[in-house]
């Protein structure tokens, strides 16, 4: 069994990135900028915008964090969103989810141009996607894809099955696995399915992306199955100073046993989220999906 380290790899990215910034700015142009609107005080949604503020100072990128209460109102924060669509300074900028109820966060999403989008969550990006044409891919499943491919895990002509069809993580990762060059065959899972631990035993691949702690068990693991675990539930935990601990979706000490990879949790995926997001804000500061307008 070997263990995909995600923070490793994670960190060898950031280094490639931030070389190729120093090497932009010695040729006379700015460094990367991204933004972030965060709004209220979530916790989950702290700690990932703080995460992104330190990849941006790894990267050498600049990075610009506009808090609003949660009682912002709509109308207020797609003002902002229109103001950084305009910046020529920012190159990226992400809206930092969940967003209090009483803000329509499709609408939201919508507000964000395509070329700016470095969640990939644009309708337009997203339909790139499916098409296989250039866009900005979601940050988890482009983070999942990258450690497949640095680790060397076959993908070609192989079963991958994904438990989870959120539109974040499920459905775009799904897509990715199907593109020209990674070639996987792909099963999609959810509430409904049927017999599931007999679809997921057929998988080379399996990806667990639902969060619920512990939801996969060995039984439903084939040996010498790659498993990539997305799940971070934050379940309580009195030993630990935060009061919490991290769990993944995968039974970690039963099921790595049987396994050829397995990322763990945290230090697996979510490292590589982040820094899929930098990826993205360099693509388009360089304007390498959109052409500069």
């Amino acid at each position: 069994m070997q263990l995909i380290d995600g923070k490793e790899t994670a960190a060898r990215i950031k280094a490639e990135i931030a070389a190729t910034v120093q090497q932009m700015k010695a040729e006379g142009h700015r460094a990367p900028h991204l933004a972030a609107i965060l709004v209220g005080h979530d916790g989950g949604s702290e700690t990932y915008v703080a995460n992104k503020v330190k990849a941006c100072e790894a990267c050498g990128f600049t990075s610009t964090v506009i808090r609003r209460e949660a009682d912002v109102t709509e109308a207020e924060l797609l003002g902002l969103i229109d103001g950084l669509n305009r910046d020529p300074e920012v190159d990226g900028f992400i809206v930092q989810l969940p967003l209090p109820r009483h803000i329509d966060e499709q609408k939201v999403t919508e507000a964000i141009r395509p070329e700016k989008d470095v969640d990939g969550f644009h309708p337009v990006n997203v339909g790139r996607q499916a098409l296989g044409l250039p866009c900005f891919h979601s940050a988890t499943p482009a983070g999942i894809v990258e450690l497949l491919k640095r680790y060397e895990v076959p993908t070609r002509g192989r079963r991958c099955v994904i438990i989870g069809r959120s539109n974040i993580v499920g459905k775009p990762l799904a897509m990715l696995m199907m593109q020209r060059g990674i070639d996987a065959t792909v099963t999609v899972c959810n509430s409904a399915t049927a017999n599931l631990a007999e679809i997921t035993r057929q998988a080379d691949i399996l990806v667990a992306a639902l969060g619920k702690p512990h939801f996969v068990t060995a039984d439903m693991v084939a040996d010498g199955a790659a498993v990539i675990d997305v799940g971070t539930t934050r379940v309580p935990d009195a030993t630990r100073k935060s009061g919490f601990r991290l769990c993944g979706d995968v039974d970690f000490d039963a099921v790595a046993p049987k396994c050829t990879f397995i990322t763990p949790v945290p230090g697996g995926v979510g490292p590589m989220t982040i820094v899929s997001l930098m990826q993205n804000t360099l693509l388009a500061a360089t304007h390498a999906i959109y052409p500069e307008r």
